[in-house]
C-alpha cells in the first residue's frame, strides 16, 4: 500500500510540475499578447485619427461639390426657361412666315394654272393654314414631356 501512496505522490508532483510549467508558458504567451496589443494600440490610434480627419475633410469637400452641383442645376433650369421663352416668342412668327411663303407659292401656282384670282386666293389661304398646322404639329411632337 505504501508503494501506491508513493506512486500517487510522484504522480501528483509530476502533475503539479507539468501544470506549473504550463502556467509559466501560458503567462509568457499572455505577456507577449499583451505587448502585441499595446503596440498595435500605439500604431493604430494615430492611423484611426488620420482616417477620421480625412473623412471630415472629404465631407467638407463633398458639401462644396453639392453647392456647385445645386448652382449648376439652377443655372441649367434658368437657361432652359430662357430657351423656352425665346422658342415661344420665335415660333409663332416663324409659323406665320412659313405659312405665308407656302400660301404665296401655292397661290401663284394656282393663278398660273387656272387664271382665276379668287380660286388662287382660296388655294393660297388653305396652303398657308395647312403649313402653319403642320409646323404646330411638328413642334408639339418634338416638345419634351413634363
Amino acid at each position: 500500500m505504501d508503494i501506491l501512496w508513493i506512486a500517487l505522490s510522484i504522480f501528483f508532483v509530476v502533475l503539479a510540475l507539468g501544470l506549473g510549467y504550463l502556467c509559466f508558458r501560458l503567462a509568457g504567451a499572455v505577456g507577449r499578447l499583451s505587448g502585441f496589443i499595446r503596440g498595435l494600440e500605439q500604431e493604430l490610434l494615430p492611423v484611426i485619427q488620420k482616417v477620421g480627419g480625412t473623412v471630415d475633410r472629404t465631407n467638407q469637400q463633398l458639401d462644396k461639390v453639392d453647392l456647385v452641383t445645386d448652382s449648376a442645376v439652377d443655372a441649367a433650369e434658368s437657361v432652359d426657361t430662357v430657351i423656352r421663352a425665346v422658342t415661344m416668342a420665335v415660333t409663332r412668327p416663324v409659323q406665320r412666315i412659313s405659312g405665308l411663303a407656302a400660301g404665296i407659292t401655292h397661290g401663284f401656282a394656282s393663278l398660273w394654272a387656272r387664271r382665276d384670282p379668287s380660286a388662287a386666293y382660296e388655294e393660297a389661304k388653305r396652303a398657308a393654314e395647312r403649313r402653319e398646322r403642320e409646323i404646330a404639329e411638328e413642334l408639339a411632337r418634338d416638345e419634351p414631356g413634363p
